[in-house]
């Protein structure tokens, strides 16, 4: 059985004899921190293995000094799409619940905008529209004897073309003139354009519920969820930027909320006249009973 003076490390002990025979030799060092040498040392070497390399990286990441990619490589734009399950349904609960001071991109954003959410939102609304158009114009015709259904494909290209350009070119507009402005009043607060874009984005998920019940066909009904859906859409945008043009002069800061407004009632009210429009049905002509005997009796003659 081993005893347990032969279990110690003897490297150890002959560097100890060593040192206490030379206390001047040169040692190596392999912590994080070094000692200074004595002053009449010399030829000291020490080699210093911390990870200043992975320091320096932490540091930079701590003060966001991490240099991105260019905006010609995928990973600059797969960083707009780096968002979980539950960061969208957070995002979609926020825009159809807005609360009074509760800001959507400082409170649900949080400083993180995507383009994830707001992508697939106008990509189903697309197809939302143009299907729920469609089958509103069958069953509101149905049964008319001059009613022949066709499939009008052409709506999903009209209904891609007004919800994206209304997606991106609207936030370009409104992020270019807040961007104007507040250089003219020297004001630091201030929206990005991809938390821009985000916010029109997300405010249109609502409208894709109210699509699907716009095919009952009571005119009466689908007003009322035009507004109901106005109201909750432009609750959220007017929430959002109202903060940042009530600094700004009376007049410019409500034409600046009203003309947001308008658009948004605009492409609402738009989209139910074109994909929803109200039934006419064309009567069928009949003939009266004297002019029916009339062409029977010249048929017999």
């Amino acid at each position: 059985m081993a005893s347990p003076d032969d279990l110690k490390f003897q490297e150890f002990d002959e560097a100890t004899d060593l040192l206490l025979a030379d206390p001047g030799a040169s040692t190596l060092s392999m912590s994080g921190s070094s000692r200074t040498a004595p002053a009449g040392a010399t030829g000291d070497i020490k080699l210093d293995m911390s990870d200043d390399e992975g320091q320096e990286e932490s540091s930079e990441l701590l003060r966001g000094e991490k240099q991105t990619s260019g905006f010609w490589t995928f990973e600059y734009y797969q960083s707009f799409f780096n968002v979980d399950t539950m960061q969208v349904l957070d995002r979609v609960k926020g825009s159809v619940m807005p609360l009074p001071g509760r800001n959507f991109i400082k409170h649900t954003l949080q400083s993180s905008p995507d383009l994830y959410g707001p992508f697939w939102i106008c990509v189903t609304l697309v197809f939302s529209l143009a299907i729920s158009g469609n089958l509103s114009t069958f069953l509101n015709s149905l049964g008319s004897p001059q009613y022949h259904y066709r499939p009008q494909f052409h709506r999903v290209t009209i209904a891609a073309v007004v919800i994206f350009l209304y997606a991106w070119l609207v936030p370009l507009g409104v992020w270019g003139f807040l961007t104007w402005r507040q250089r003219e009043e020297r004001q630091q607060s201030g929206y990005s354009f991809l938390e821009t874009v985000c916010v029109y984005g997300y405010s249109l998920f609502i409208y894709i519920p109210t699509s699907v019940l716009w095919i009952l066909p009571f005119e009466w009904l689908r007003w009322l969820l035009i507004l109901v859906a106005m109201v909750i859409s432009g609750s959220v945008l007017v929430l959002t930027f109202w903060p940042v043009v009530r600094d700004d002069t009376k007049v410019t800061a409500f034409a600046t909320v009203a003309t947001i407004v308008i658009l948004h009632a605009l492409l609402s009210i738009g989209c139910k006249m074109y994909f929803f429009q109200t039934a006419t049905r064309t009567p069928v002509p009949t003939l009266a009973p004297n002019h029916t005997a009339a062409i029977f009796t010249n048929k017999t003659h």
